[in-house]
Parts: structure tokens; C-alpha cells; sequence
């Protein structure tokens, strides 16, 4: 047998660390948080490493190591609560007063962001990254948190990756039949939910929609920046438990308890498969702090849903990979 490492962890064989990108995809959607996600595919990386005397070539070596990840997965969601989105607890939309920030809960409680270029191969097919970006959707992500996590596993292998049946049930140890009725148990729980968004890509329109969104933000237009929204656009901010409803309360919290952002800079990136806007707001005796991560969901040409998940002393931008503040 060839060997598939070199030695230890940090000198893995280049043929292990192709897999990695496609590992973290499929570990944050079992997981719901990229640094979830991460550890558990460095555990993947452990594990393999050190089971290599196991590994005979009996399968394919991307089997093997999404077997490993898979039971990895299980393994951290024992026992463990389900991440959320605030929208998902609350069946009411909070008023936008300072007060309703009075309830907060630890980041491990939510579903977490993840960069595009964390878990999309950047010159992959065009369809896959579709597929790939459609499936980290955030609506789609916390959905799949409601699935047992065997039920979650073989959803994902059979709809996103596309695994026939019987590779999930080799990769399961279990029976083809079980892999089907837990498929059939999982459509059913993400079609009661209505998690899985639309597929679309961006068009010039959104792209122009886009650009006239950053340009009022920087320079706090709130007025510009309500126009943009779609009349009944909602807004969540995790840590807080609190979410809005409305273009009109959300440009009242930004004038308001959010007031602090102006003079804000912000740039565009890719988070969870749509546009996302990386805030960095104004920093007591000079320069910017990071602040939030703003994920967008735009249909009919303006912004119908704001997903704000807000760095404050989480490190959260830092372990995405964003710039850690600016002068």
C-alpha cells in the first residue's frame, strides 16, 4: 500500500489535503458552524493519519475520509442542542428600542456564517458551485439542524453530493432500505420547514442594487438605505435573540440603538452563497473595529432579509479570515 502521509499532522500528503475544502462543506452543514467544521475535519485529518494502516484501499480514499468526517460529526452532535437562527425561536418580531437587546445568548447556541471561499472550490464546475452554493444557504443550513444526525448525514450525501444509496449505506454501516426511509423522514421534515431557498444567481441589477446598498451604508444614508429593502424585510443579529420586521423598524434601529455604526467601512464578500457585506465600524481613539457580517438574501430586486451576525469580542472575523480591523 502507499503511503497517504508523510508523517505528522502538519506534513500531510497533498493527496489527504485536496479533500479539505469539500470536508469543511460537508462538516458545516452537518454542524452548523464553520469552526465547528474546521475542527472536526482537522480531527478527520488525525484520524485518518493515524489510521492508515487500516486503510487498504479496500474504497476509494474520499470515502474513507467522509466515513471518518461523518462519524466525527456524530460524534460532536451527541447530545448536543441544535443551532438556530434567532427568526426560528421568536414568533414575533421584536420592537426596534435598545431594550430588545436585553436577550443573548452564547454563539454556540446559533447557526454560524462560513465564507463561500471556506467550503466552494473557486475554479470548480460552474453547476457543482451552484449546487455547493445553494446548500449552504443559511435558511437551508438551519433547516437541516431540525434532522436527527443520521438523518442529516444521508440527506446531505444523497441530495447534495449525490451518493447513490448504496455508498451511504456502506459509508452508515447500515442497509440501503434505512438510508431510504431516512431520506424519505428528512424531505419530508425540510418540506414542513420550507428550507430549501430558491436557486438564482446575481444579475446586473442586483449587482447595481448591490453597490447603491454599500454606498448608503458607508455613508449612512439611512433614507437611500430604506428604499433598498423590501417593504416587509427582516433582520436578525446574532448573538441577540431579538430579529425585526419591516423596512421602516429597520431603518428606525439604525437611526436608533444602531446609530453607532455610521461612519462605518464596509466591503463586499460572499458568505453562505449570497452577497455578504464585512462591516467594520469606527473605533474609540481612531481607526475600525470589526463588527458584523451582514449576509443578504435579495429577491425582486431589493433586500429581503438581513442575516447581521455581529463580532463582538467573538473573534468572529479573525476565524472567517477577514482583515482584523483598519487605520
Amino acid at each position: 500500500m502507499t503511503s497517504v502521509a508523510l508523517g505528522p499532522t502538519d506534513q500531510l500528503d497533498p493527496r489527504l489535503l485536496e479533500h479539505r475544502r469539500e470536508l469543511t462543506g460537508y462538516c458545516y452543514r452537518m454542524l452548523g458552524s464553520s469552526f465547528d467544521a474546521e475542527d472536526a475535519v482537522q480531527e478527520t485529518m488525525v484520524r485518518a493519519w493515524r489510521g492508515l494502516a487500516d486503510f487498504e484501499g479496500r474504497s476509494a480514499l474520499r470515502s474513507w475520509l467522509y466515513r471518518i468526517a461523518t462519524n466525527v460529526c456524530l460524534d460532536q452532535l451527541n447530545g448536543r442542542q441544535r443551532r438556530a437562527l434567532p427568526m426560528d425561536l421568536a414568533g414575533n418580531p421584536y420592537p426596534p428600542v435598545e431594550a430588545s437587546l436585553a436577550g443573548r445568548r452564547p454563539m454556540t447556541a446559533w447557526v454560524e456564517p462560513v465564507l463561500d471561499r471556506q467550503v466552494i472550490a473557486e475554479d470548480g464546475d460552474p453547476a457543482e458551485q451552484a449546487v455547493a452554493r445553494e446548500s449552504i444557504r443559511l435558511a437551508f443550513v438551519a433547516a437541516l439542524q431540525h434532522l436527527p444526525p443520521r438523518q442529516r448525514a444521508v440527506l446531505i450525501l444523497r441530495e447534495v453530493l449525490r451518493w447513490k444509496a448504496e455508498e451511504v449505506a456502506t459509508l452508515l454501516d447500515t442497509t440501503v432500505a434505512s438510508v431510504n426511509s431516512a431520506l424519505q423522514r428528512a424531505r419530508a421534515t425540510l418540506a414542513d420547514l420550507d428550507g430549501r431557498p430558491a436557486p438564482r444567481t446575481l444579475d446586473d441589477e442586483d449587482r447595481e442594487l448591490l453597490a447603491r446598498y454599500l454606498d448608503a451604508f458607508e455613508r449612512y444614508d439611512i433614507e437611500a438605505f430604506v428604499k433598498l429593502l423590501h417593504e416587509d424585510a427582516t433582520q436578525h443579529m446574532p448573538p441577540f435573540e431579538m430579529w425585526l420586521r419591516g423596512a421602516r423598524d429597520i431603518g428606525t434601529w439604525m437611526q436608533g440603538p444602531g446609530a453607532e455604526c455610521a461612519g462605518s467601512r464596509v466591503f463586499l464578500t460572499s458568505a453562505n452563497g449570497t452577497p455578504a457585506l464585512a462591516q467594520y465600524r469606527p473605533r474609540a481613539g481612531g481607526g475600525h473595529e470589526p463588527w458584523g457580517l451582514h449576509v443578504l438574501e435579495i429577491e425582486g430586486g431589493k433586500v429581503a432579509h438581513i442575516s447581521s451576525f455581529l463580532d463582538l469580542g467573538t473573534g468572529l472575523f479573525v476565524k472567517l479570515g477577514l482583515p482584523a480591523g483598519f487605520d
